[in-house]
């Protein structure tokens, strides 16, 4: 039997406020054919006995002994997965009900390796904002260089076609550092254009503050990519005008 799984990786640390309507967002999926992996990365509060409480055999829950940050506990769940396909929800994320229906037949049909999806924006409370981040149509390496066009919580991608990619050990861009990973294999992504995912703001200090990425980026560049410092810096410059222009362009009004 062809090996349509898709395996969900999840890292969780202290987010006993949104992890339950996460897992919930998965389970009320049309597509059944999944696995959810959720790593808690040591968290201090009731994130795990919230997750102990779903009683579905498709959840795995993996408990680190010591918090080692979001990438590490993603590629422990990339490591674990049985799937053909690798999504990823964060745990104060959430997807539509179709989300994972409409990305496994868009990736068929087209007969990709890696594709992403717009999203709508809500607020650290759950209120929708009505506005959503439109996906570009398609990106490649080159342009992917310039800023991270691809929502963490909308990307999939073919282990069968790309194998099992894994995300850097650095504490922050570890999601785009794993698009240009990929993007070194397939040299595309491809997008639905239409929302299929809800991205929580205002938690995030890194997205909501993000004067605070530059020196994040600037360190991405040079240490994740090997470029020299004048490159480097060069490179996040560039960063800040096109994630300016990508959010002036590309946030819409419902």
């Amino acid at each position: 039997m062809i090996n349509q799984k898709v395996s969900i990786i999840t890292p969780l640390y202290n987010s006993e406020k949104y992890i339950a309507e996460a897992i919930q967002s998965v389970l009320i999926q049309s597509y059944t054919d999944f696995e959810m992996i959720i790593i808690d990365d040591h968290s201090d509060d009731r994130s795990v006995n919230i997750v102990k409480e779903f009683n579905d055999e498709r959840i795995q829950l993996i408990c680190l002994s010591q918090n080692k940050g979001a990438g590490i506990a993603r590629n422990k769940g990339i490591e674990k997965a049985n799937g053909r396909f690798i999504a990823f929800l964060d745990s104060d994320d959430q997807w539509l009900p179709n989300k994972l229906e409409k990305q496994i037949n868009f990736m068929r049909s087209r007969n990709i390796s890696f594709c992403f999806s717009s999203f709508y924006l809500m607020n650290e409370n759950g209120k929708h904002l009505k506005k959503y981040r439109e996906a570009l149509p398609r990106v490649d390496y080159t342009k992917m260089l310039n800023n991270n066009y691809i929502g963490c919580l909308t990307a999939i991608y073919d282990t069968e076609t790309l194998g099992k990619i894994y995300m850097t050990d650095h504490k922050k861009r570890q999601d785009w550092g794993l698009w240009l990973k990929i993007l070194s294999k397939t040299n595309l992504a491809e997008s639905i254009e239409e929302p299929l995912a809800l991205y929580r703001l205002g938690n995030k200090s890194l997205s909501h503050y993000k004067l605070n990425l530059i020196r994040p980026n600037y360190l991405f560049y040079r240490d994740q990519l090997g470029l020299s410092k004048s490159d480097s810096m060069i490179r996040m410059l560039r960063f800040l005008f096109y994630y300016f222009q990508y959010r002036l362009k590309y946030t819409k009004a419902m």
